[in-house]
């Protein structure tokens, strides 16, 4: 291959990433994946000298960095929000508007249909992005129906707040054990950074998380 196909690769790398980017819902990959796009528009604005195209991609490159950086970074204020019944409206309206995601993940007929509802909502600067879901098996043991966040918030930062920074919100209930059924794989990859454990004796997609 010559040189001048070489080149031209690596702008077309840079285009492909660029628009893959605009695809992206998470915001974090976005900027990830935009950032190595406009670095690749970068050296190549540098070796065809086309240095208008490097300053431009060169401010893009600083400009994802620092959004990047104040992503991992910044402090994020949480607060858990409980609901008290299924018929709430702001609930139903939620999801409602996320029904099509909803059920990405969660695919049982109707997931409010609990005999003892565990309901609450998670924010994070003061934005209702998570949304859980559970039924109270026994005095201990809670069984997840959903455990949701929208688009653009999945960092697993609202899990790690809701499972770790928050156990004792669930132990002040007399809540000790976690349990989940899923066989979508996005979730279980989730389900695992956040500590969930397979369940061997229930087996067939069952995971359980203990605060104690």
């Amino acid at each position: 291959m010559s040189d001048i196909n070489w080149i031209e690769l690596i702008g077309y790398c840079g285009s492909v990433l660029v628009t893959v980017s605009m695809m992206m819902k998470s915001i974090i990959r976005l900027r990830w994946i935009n950032f190595a796009g406009a670095f690749f528009f970068s050296v190549y604005g540098f070796i065809i000298d086309a240095y208008p195209v490097l300053a431009l991609n060169a401010i893009i490159c600083i400009v994802d960095i620092y959004f990047i950086f104040q992503m991992y970074y910044k402090m994020d204020y949480f607060e858990i929000f409980e609901i008290n019944n299924t018929e709430n409206t702001f609930l139903r309206r939620f999801m409602e508007y996320y029904k099509e995601d909803i059920r990405y993940f969660f695919q049982q007929e109707d997931l409010l249909d609990n005999k003892k509802p565990f309901i609450f909502f998670a924010s994070r600067n003061m934005l209702p992005v998570g949304l859980f879901i559970g039924e109270l098996i026994d005095h201990k043991t809670l069984q997840i129906k959903v455990d949701y966040v929208i688009p653009g918030y999945r960092d697993l930062k609202v899990a790690r707040y809701v499972y770790h920074k928050r156990a004792g919100f669930f132990l002040e209930k007399g809540i000790e054990k976690l349990e989940i059924k899923s066989t979508i794989q996005r979730h279980v990859t989730f389900l695992n950074k956040v500590g969930f454990k397979k369940d061997e004796k229930r087996g067939d997609g069952w995971f359980y998380f203990k605060f104690r």
